[in-house]
């Protein structure tokens, strides 16, 4: 089992961000439709939403949005402080962060325990502020362990590649099934967050704390041994 995840590193990391394309997904599922209309992973809708919202439009929120987008910003730059020196590929820095990534996930279960709903404005802001920032560590993972075309967060620059370098575009050689898989799992993610959100708030958000859990063991796991790749030089 271990020489299998160790075997094939292209694949268990395109798998493992694959994973985590379905966590956002659910969500961002919940983040909008439990949280008053604000993304938490794609922060392009969020801006949109914001650039709508300072019109007046449609009573959409001013104040989530820009939540989740300073959350999210701390997230990334954390993670790539902590990323910097850290060689390409999987390491025990991008494990230690997915798990603050699943950790940060639990957390944003606490303000609503707290509360009954409607939740207040103040555990919204919380939530959106938890999750933002937990979104925005596991982009900086996802940029350096840089699966291409798969951010975990976003597709839109995914669908391009895939529009662009199809057979009605280019008709070039394409991944066409990671650039699928990103787009249909993010969709899938969404759909399982928007179901398990008619149960509860935290279903969904436990199932994404799960999985990123999931990926983080699995990525140390799978990562090639240190002693096994100072070995084979001696050898030779």
């Amino acid at each position: 089992m271990l020489n299998r995840l160790r075997g094939d590193q292209a694949r268990l990391h395109t798998t493992l961000m694959l994973s985590l394309t379905f966590s956002t997904g659910v969500v961002d599922a919940v983040g909008y439709l439990g949280l008053d209309r604000v993304f938490v992973g794609n922060m392009t809708g969020n801006v949109v939403i914001l650039g709508m919202a300072l019109t007046g439009a449609d009573g959409l929120p001013i104040i989530g949005p820009v939540v989740a987008l300073l959350a999210f910003i701390v997230g990334a730059v954390v993670g790539g402080r902590v990323l910097r020196s850290s060689p390409k590929g999987w390491t025990p820095r991008a494990t230690t962060l997915l798990g603050v990534v699943a950790l940060l996930i639990v957390c944003s279960l606490v303000p609503p325990s707290l509360s009954s709903a409607p939740y207040p404005d103040l555990v919204l802001y919380s939530v959106t502020g938890l999750l933002g920032s937990a979104m925005g560590l596991q982009a900086a993972v996802a940029r350096h362990i840089a699966v291409g075309d798969v951010t975990t967060v976003v597709v839109t620059s995914t669908l391009v590649g895939l529009a662009f370098d199809s057979w009605l575009g280019r008709r070039i050689g394409q991944p066409w099934v990671r650039r699928f898989l990103a787009v249909l799992l993010i969709a899938l993610g969404a759909l399982c967050g928007a179901l398990l959100l008619r149960v509860g708030l935290a279903w969904g958000i436990g199932l994404a704390a799960v999985i990123t859990v999931t990926v983080a063991l699995l990525g140390q796991i799978g990562s090639p041994r240190p002693a096994a790749a100072a070995e084979e030089p001696a050898q030779g």
